[in-house]
């Protein structure tokens, strides 16, 4: 039997990359439960500084979660707060499935904080190389 998974993220900013990356996605971040928090948190099974607030709503401060609503079976992406900077090329990256649209997606991406680093082609498949809010690379196919 075949485990389930789920892909975690390295990040500076957890949430806003969770953000990002549901738009990008077309996904959801999937959402905090403000009462659980506070029940843990005046409980004394959780910090207040375990927490932060996030577009005006009490999160975890650790991470951000992201899923397709439409898709559960998919893995969702976990975005964790890790403290230093993003500094090698990712051994591991998304490649976006998005067909004839590259171009304009990579357009749309880019105005929404993405950069392209390259475009790319092996016989009939092509790409591009982009790279999201924190320097992640990702391939827009």
């Amino acid at each position: 039997m075949g485990y389930d998974i789920q892909i975690t993220i390295d990040s500076n900013d957890p949430h806003r990359q969770a953000a990002w990356w549901a738009q990008t996605l077309g996904w959801r971040v999937e959402p905090s439960d403000e009462q659980f928090i506070r029940g843990l948190v005046a409980a004394g099974h959780a910090r207040e500084e375990d927490t932060t607030m996030f577009d005006g709503v009490l999160v975890w401060r650790e991470g951000a979660a992201i899923s397709d609503p439409d898709r559960p079976e998919r893995p969702r992406v976990l975005f964790q707060l890790v403290p230093e900077g993003k500094t090698v090329k990712n051994r591991l990256h998304f490649d976006i499935r998005v067909g004839d649209r590259r171009e304009e997606v990579a357009d749309e991406l880019v105005r929404s904080g993405a950069a392209i680093l390259h475009r790319g082609q092996v016989g009939p498949s092509t790409w591009i190389t982009m790279t999201d809010p924190e320097g992640n690379e990702f391939c827009v196919s």
